[in-house]
């Protein structure tokens, strides 16, 4: 059994799906429409609108300008600052919870279950009781038999098995020619099949997956299964650091309650992906209409929305130096050679330190880069539409590593001014974390604004 299966189905009160006030706009089929959405908490709207994609400046590396291109986007909504190690930390205790239920139950204690009216109680589809506290501290055999597994001898939580289980269905390989459904016969084309991953995870709680080709004969047959570790990789403050004393961050830094609200980071493209849809099934869990999905914003609406609305700003406040009027640094990012403090932080700081940009977005530009959904090419903008551009693939276990590059955009505390600028592009791999990188969501508009 999963951890999605026993997603709760009761209204929970968090902040990241929480909504504050109605946004008095009707949505729908045009203006006429009679559904009202209302604004997602701590995010901003981001109207509608065009510019031009990609760098202002000559490249650092290549010396030349990169391509631009001319593109238009829909409107969406953003998180107004990165994602805070506090608001990580409610899906991470949501899966060490969920685990805990599900180990309790799978026990026999199933009144930590919610129990069917009439019938016999179901082991395979059950709903956790989430309003009956979890007995950490109990002194019941049975409770500490079911709990062990959680931890280790010396009596700390086992980050190792926080598994969060999720899907999703490969549209990549549903456009494929080949496998166009055919609406005469009403059926997928003979031979028709497909690719995706699937995982699973042994005796030893070790998660395993790998790439299957599949017949396509259903919708089911494209979804692919994912498992994922959610707790961030704390090591990263001291591997991709030698040679520095970086041993306070690694052991505060997620945990302290004085970080709570700093930018999550040590979190993979894997793990911020299976974040929102957690975020996606918790507001769906909790709402009574259908919605669109938290996600990672694509290389292009991530663009345009640090652009503030300036259609060729170099930086999200629009200027042409990362310093204003007075002198003083507009963003937290590396200045001089090495002076990082005089931005007045020296690594990552709390988020919204620094003015927004014009759409009321905080740290566009420093503090720590972000992942968006875009896989990276150096040519992309050679070829994606030019109406919401997105170069997306997902890659498969068995894929070559050049597939697995996503675009991170923004800059860091640990980069130079040039990484800060907004058509500036750089990359990661999707299974690789660091202590700069981290995430905010975005979730597309339904309807006119």
């Amino acid at each position: 059994m999963t951890i999605k299966r026993i997603l709760p189905v009761v209204a929970l009160a968090i902040a990241l799906t929480a909504c504050n006030k109605p946004a008095g706009e009707l949505v729908g089929a045009g203006k006429n429409g009679n559904f009202k959405e209302a604004n997602p908490y701590g995010m901003i709207f981001i109207k509608k609108g065009s510019f031009m994609m990609g760098s202002n400046t000559q490249s650092a590396v290549f010396s030349q300008p990169d391509n631009q291109l001319m593109v238009t986007v829909d409107a969406f909504w953003m998180d107004e600052t990165e994602i805070t190690n506090n608001e990580y930390r409610q899906f991470v205790n949501w899966v060490r919870d969920s685990i805990a239920y599900k180990n309790l139950i799978e026990a026999g204690l199933t009144d930590y279950a919610i129990q069917p009216r009439d019938g016999d109680f179901d082991e395979e589809n059950y709903r956790i009781n989430w309003k009956k506290r979890i007995p950490w501290n109990s002194k019941e055999e049975d409770v500490q038999d079911a709990l062990a597994s959680m931890f280790y001898e010396d009596g700390n939580l086992n980050t190792t098995r926080f598994h969060y289980s999720y899907s999703w269905i490969n549209y990549d390989e549903a456009v494929l020619p080949r496998n166009r459904f055919d609406v005469v016969k009403g059926a997928y084309p003979e031979g028709a099949s497909v690719r995706v991953d699937t995982a699973w995870i042994d005796e030893d709680g070790i998660i395993h997956d790998s790439t299957v080709v599949r017949s396509l004969t259903q919708p089911s047959d494209l979804i692919t299964r994912m498992i994922i570790n959610v707790y961030p990789d704390t090591m990263v403050w001291m591997r991709d650091f030698q040679f520095a004393y970086n041993e306070p961050m690694l052991q505060q830094y997620f945990s302290h309650p004085g970080f709570a609200d700093y930018p999550v980071v040590g979190i993979t493209w894997e793990q911020a992906d299976a974040f929102c849809q957690w975020r996606t099934d918790y507001f769906l869990g909790a709402s009574t209409v259908a919605a669109q999905k938290y996600r990672l914003p694509t290389e292009a609406e991530w663009e345009y929305a640090a652009r503030g609305g300036r259609k060729m700003a170099t930086y999200p406040w629009g200027g042409n130096y990362a310093r204003d009027a007075k002198g003083c640094f507009l963003a937290n990012f590396k200045p001089y050679r090495g002076s990082y403090i005089d931005d007045t932080g020296a690594a990552t700081m709390k988020v919204a330190q620094f003015r927004p940009n014009d759409f009321g977005l905080f740290d566009m530009a420093g503090n720590v880069a972000e992942w968006t959904s875009s896989a990276y090419n150096a040519s992309a903008n050679s070829y994606v539409h030019d109406l919401n551009p997105q170069f997306q693939y997902r890659a498969r276990k068995e894929d070559p590593e050049v597939l697995k590059r996503k675009v991170v955009k923004g800059g860091s505390w640990k980069d130079i001014s040039y990484y800060l600028q907004c058509g500036t592009r750089t990359y990661e791999y999707q299974y690789e974390s660091r202590p700069y990188i981290g995430f905010r969501c975005v979730r597309s508009y339904i309807g006119e604004k």
